[in-house]
């Protein structure tokens, strides 16, 4: 009886101790491992997104411990979803990231054009030669050198450091290759060499730096090297020469093609803003159609991102706003410019399809800048206020909204795209206190 008084007055049986303890500890360890599982799923969460962010990175880069510790599952990852390929080495991590698109205008580096682009490579070329130290002024030289031949003559490329705009270029590159990794200043400064071209002792103005070697070996993100090529048979001109540095192998077989369809989606959608139904081929688009659920889902829980599906298209957004090179709605002039001429061209696009006589021109978005500025113009920076700047704006706010894939743009004018109506200002309602009607001006998505 007393056994079972002690049951019914909720103490526990003989040996039961024992067990409880146990199962404590079960517990316990499980919810450590729990968490332990929690905590590696977010740590290569963020060392993926670190990678699609800086392909190029060194170890000063905060989340270069991360991607060491995890390397071999984000290289199995990149292989299988996308086919690019990443080489971690002790002190630089390359993702050989490329665009699905090679000749797509909106991608590079900022505020590159054919002639800084040309510099850079030529740097590289001086630094792949050089001694593992090596001055600003000797670069310049040695460039020189480089910057002579004919070929690039041909094509009307000169370059002497005769002048302070030639001078302020090469700084430019020079800093670019700072800003990644390439070199590192050991001693001295840009500035001066810029603004003094005297090479007596006292007027010297130079910079020293390190070469990192692997990191300038991680430059070029090709499958073929340029060199590879003999001289009669290297490609003549730039689309050819694209492609053939960047053209991967794909099986001769069904499988083989449905795995180059799947890592070329991938591809868009963890680099490209949106992906629209209607700009893929016949096959690819049949292949989204039918896989894009699944696709999304798999992608956006290994990058922390959230799918979009629309009816002409998927976007893997990022709440966060971290994990894109140019970020709307953000701050500034320029920024709020753009937000208002989104939110026009949206409201242009809620209306219907327009005849081509009617589609908005680069002129009309000056115009439409022109008459926000009354309105808005208080709160813009001085400069932007001044008489005759609304053409600039307007250049640089269709820019921002074509690198977003929000328009298209030819020389019919400026087409808006569907996911430019996540920027469409809803109708103002007037309600009655308490209600739960949406507020006026509440922003809403309305691309289906």
């Amino acid at each position: 009886m007393s056994s079972g008084s002690e049951q019914q007055d909720g103490q526990p049986r003989r040996g039961d101790g024992g067990r409880s303890d146990g199962r404590a500890a079960r517990a316990e360890s499980q919810n450590i491992g729990l968490h332990q599982a929690r905590y590696v799923r977010e740590e290569v969460s963020t060392a993926l997104r670190a990678l699609l962010m800086t392909p190029l990175m060194t170890s000063a880069h905060p989340d270069f411990a991360a991607v060491r510790r995890h390397s071999e599952t984000l290289r199995e990852w990149f292989a299988r979803e996308t086919g690019w390929i990443l080489n971690v080495e002790r002190d630089c991590a390359r993702l050989f990231k490329r665009p699905a698109d090679l000749l797509d205008p909106t991608r590079g580096f900022p505020d590159y054009d054919k002639r800084r682009y040309i510099l850079f490579c030529l740097a590289c070329a001086v630094l792949e030669r050089a001694d593992p130290q090596i001055t600003l002024r000797v670069l310049g030289d040695r460039l020189l050198a480089f910057a002579a031949e004919p070929s690039l003559n041909d094509v009307g490329f000169s370059f002497t450091l005769q002048t302070h705009h030639e001078r302020r270029e090469l700084v430019a590159v020079c800093r670019h290759l700072l800003d990644i990794g390439v070199l590192v200043r050991v001693a001295g400064e840009e500035e001066g060499f810029v603004h003094h071209v005297s090479e007596t002792p006292e007027h010297l103005h130079d910079a020293l730096y390190d070469i990192q070697r692997r990191v300038l070996a991680g430059i070029l993100a090709a499958v073929r090297g340029p060199s590879t090529w003999a001289a009669e048979e290297a490609p003549q001109d730039l689309e050819q020469r694209l492609q053939a540095l960047t053209n991967e192998h794909v099986p001769d077989s069904d499988e083989g093609r449905r795995t180059a369809t799947r890592r070329d989606l991938s591809r868009r959608l963890l680099d490209d803003p949106v992906v629209y139904t209607d700009s893929l081929d016949a096959n690819t688009r049949a292949y989204f159609l039918n896989q894009r659920g699944a696709m999304g889902a798999r992608l956006s829980e290994a990058a922390g991102l959230i799918a979009e599906q629309r009816a002409e298209g998927l976007a893997l957004a990022d709440e966060t706003g971290a994990l894109t090179d140019l970020s709307m709605p953000a701050e500034g002039t320029e920024a709020h410019v753009t937000l208002l001429v989104a939110e026009h061209l949206a409201g242009r696009l809620r209306e219907g399809n327009e005849p081509e006589h009617q589609i908005p021109t680069e002129v009309d978005v000056t115009n439409f800048i022109e008459k926000a500025r009354e309105r808005y113009g208080r709160y813009w920076r001085k400069s932007a206020r001044e008489p005759g700047t609304q053409r600039e704006l307007a250049r640089i706010a269709l820019e921002r909204l074509r690198k977003l894939r929000l328009i298209s743009i030819s020389a019919n004018g400026v087409r808006p795209l569907p996911a430019i109506s996540r920027f469409a200002v809803g109708q103002a309602e007037i309600r009655e206190t308490g209600t739960s009607r949406k507020s006026a001006g509440q922003r809403n998505s309305d691309a289906q």
